[in-house]
Order: C-alpha cells, then sequence, then structure tokens
C-alpha cells in the first residue's frame, strides 16, 4: 500500500472517531486528544499526498472539466 493511501485513511478515519466521540460523550480528556493532534494529522496527510510519487499525464488545460462537457473550454 502506498504512503499517501494510509495516510488519507488513517486522518480519515480518526475524524469518523473524534465526532462519534462526542455524540457519545466520551471522556473530555481524550476528546482533546484527538483535537489537539487532529492539525498535525492534517498536515500529515497533506505532505504524504504532495510528495507522493504520482504521475499525471494530462494538465489543467486538458482536463478542465471532464464530468461537465458544458463546462469545457473552447479551443480559440
Amino acid at each position: 500500500m502506498k504512503n499517501y493511501e494510509f495516510a488519507v485513511g488513517f486522518v480519515t478515519g480518526a475524524l469518523i472517531i473524534f465526532v462519534t466521540l462526542i455524540q457519545l460523550n466520551v471522556a473530555l480528556p481524550l476528546i482533546w486528544l484527538l483535537f489537539m493532534a487532529g492539525p498535525f494529522l492534517v498536515m500529515w496527510m497533506v505532505w504524504s499526498v504532495l510528495v507522493a510519487p504520482v504521475q499525471i499525464e494530462e494538465t489543467f488545460e486538458e482536463q478542465w472539466y471532464q464530468d461537465r462537457p458544458d463546462l469545457r473550454r473552447e479551443e480559440d
């Protein structure tokens, strides 16, 4: 498994656990611990995604809106 996929899954899971613990009225120190760790987890996830060795074939100008043909740029 690639590092960035693990990071995205882990941070998403931590967010789901955080929201669930708030709704279940679990001990406040645990909620605060997850709350304080959140920004660092997000920064780690962003860093992992940005440095991932993924090759992109299309440019933004070529892709634009692939799912909405009516929003594609017209060639001059």
